[in-house]
C-alpha cells in the first residue's frame, strides 16, 4: 500500500509512536520524509498538525522534537 493511500489519521498514530519510543527523536523535514516515506507537503503538514496538537515541538534549528510534557 503506498503511503499516499494510508489514512492521515494511522499515518499521526505511526509518528506519535515512533515519538512515544525515542524519547530524544528530533527530526528536520527531509528527515521524517525518509523516515516515513512521505512528500514533503504531507510531511510538513502532518508535523505542523502534531505541533498545534502540543506534541511536538519545533528547536532552534527548525527539527521537531517532542514537547515536554511538565511544560
Amino acid at each position: 500500500m503506498a503511503r499516499q493511500d494510508v489514512p492521515r489519521d494511522q499515518i499521526l498514530r505511526r509518528i506519535r509512536g515512533e515519538y512515544l519510543e525515542m524519547p530524544g527523536l528530533s527530526l528536520t523535514i527531509p528527515q521524517a520524509q525518509r523516515l516515513w516515506g512521505l512528500d514533503r507537503s504531507s510531511c510538513e503538514q502532518l508535523l505542523d498538525a502534531l505541533e498545534e496538537a502540543h506534541f511536538l515541538q519545533r528547536t532552534r534549528d527548525g527539527a521537531f522534537a517532542r514537547r515536554n510534557p511538565a511544560a
